[in-house]
């Protein structure tokens, strides 16, 4: 009988989603060594205090804080410590050294993927990531092999699930976002410093990611356009409610030709208005989907839960798999396929829809006036509503607006809402959000 050969893993973090891919790696060692053709051996886990409280039991002769020495030693390493450093360092270390490594440190990757790409090219390992977006969707490995034979034109995802929540939460009972974020904290969804969450980071950096792989080119966290949805109000969702829409908060990447016959790419992260009908509006709770739009394949959504020990540990074990499978058979490692240098481009490139709330004076004439400016502006209106609204002390009948434009550039509705600001009939603009999906 041939002997079956074993190799040794590396885990670099023993938190949530480590001490799943640790469990797993011992109470399933044998059946992936026959999807393998090789044994996994869990050669040791690297933490900061080897006596720790944690949520899995494992051998306590595993755990060292002598991470160095654990990773030159391993055929394959999975980082799960988070952060630049000193995940950064270990990464370039164990490359170095020949082995095939499995991140899912999004941050890292948005800020110096590049350098990782081209280190792990020149050392022919493989540098898989797919848990870094969204968790146990295999999101990544489908754009790019499954689609590589096809030109995406756009991606909108919903990639960080706590937002997701709280955006729900208000849609769903009317709360307030403070209120929203806090039972998200009770639920564990956010953490007690949710910045990295509700001010859009954390989806930024999945946005380059995807952008990347999409459109075969290098794109960094400092390309992507980023805000939170913190300034979301009761308000604002009760309004897109009425009108029929949902706010989310969604990553969106999407291929641009100018007048001229130029190609580029806008990466942003922000609220969005989505119709109700739009598959991405039905996704609840802490729930993750991202939905591709390809010139052969048409739509194409994926759909599942985008972060938790246990799923998140199905995706690195996915790239495990595969990273050991190229080891076991030989051939060149894979990680990333850039053909190109498509230039990001800034928010004002970017082609969208907006929704407008105005409150407006009740007068003859005021429909034709904004209706003229938006004309002027060269933004075309596809939805106005009108409501009249009387306050009971004054007897003064106002009149609240809700418009919904078609696609035009960013600076051109930009510099409509400004313009329309100047109008004498307007009280306020209560709200500008960005509509997509109409």
């Amino acid at each position: 009988m041939t002997e079956v050969r074993t190799l040794k893993v590396a885990l670099l973090g023993c938190g949530n989603v480590g001490a799943q891919v640790a469990r797993i790696l011992i109470e399933d060692a044998d059946a992936l060594a026959a999807r393998t053709g090789a044994r996994l051996e869990l050669s040791g886990i690297a933490v900061r205090n080897v006596n720790a409280k944690r949520d899995v039991e494992l051998p306590q002769e595993l755990f060292t804080t002598d991470a160095d020495t654990l990773v030159k030693d391993a055929d394959l390493v999975i980082e799960l410590m988070g952060g630049i450093e000193p995940a950064r360092s270990l990464i370039l270390t164990a490359i170095q050294n020949g082995a095939c490594v499995v991140t899912g440190n999004k941050a890292l990757l948005a800020q110096d993927g590049p350098t990782l790409y081209e280190e792990a090219d020149k050392a022919g390992v493989q540098l898989s990531y797919e848990a870094a977006v969204a968790g146990a969707i295999p999101i990544l490995r489908p754009i790019r092999d499954s689609l590589s034979g096809d030109r995406i034109t756009r991606v909108l995802g919903i990639v960080n699930g706590t937002t997701n929540f709280i955006l729900d939460q208000m849609d769903s009972t009317g709360a307030q976002f403070a209120d929203a974020l806090a039972e998200a904290q009770r639920l564990g969804y956010a953490e007690a410093d949710p910045t990295a969450d509700v001010e859009g980071h954390d989806a930024a950096a999945k946005a380059a990611i995807l952008a990347s792989l999409a459109f075969h080119t290098r794109f960094a966290l400092e390309n992507v356009h980023c805000e939170g949805i913190s300034n979301v109000s009761a308000a604002d969702i009760a309004a897109a409610k009425d009108a029929g829409f949902v706010i989310k908060l969604l990553a969106i990447a999407e291929k641009l030709t100018d007048a001229d016959g130029g190609e580029g790419v806008s990466v942003r992260v922000h609220p969005t208005l989505l119709p109700r009908e739009h598959p991405l509006a039905a996704v609840r709770g802490a729930f993750n989907a991202v939905f591709i739009e390809a010139e052969n394949a048409g739509e194409l959504m994926f759909y599942g839960q985008g972060a938790g020990g246990t799923p998140t540990a199905s995706a690195i074990l996915g790239d495990l798999i595969s990273a050991a499978r190229r080891l076991v058979l030989g051939g060149p490692g894979r990680t990333e396929t850039t053909t190109g240098h498509v230039p990001a481009l800034p928010i004002d490139a970017a082609l969208t829809s907006y929704y407008i709330g105005l409150d407006v004076a009740d007068q003859p004439g005021v429909l034709a006036k904004i209706a003229r400016l938006f004309a002027d502006h060269g933004v075309s209106i596809e939805i106005m509503r009108q409501t009249i609204h009387r306050d009971a002390e004054s007897n003064v009948e106002t009149a609240e607006l809700r418009i919904v434009t078609h696609r035009a550039s960013e600076a051109a509705l930009a510099a409509t809402v400004e313009a329309v600001k100047g109008l004498d009939v307007i009280n306020s603009v209560t709200s500008v959000l960005r509509v997509e999906g109409v």
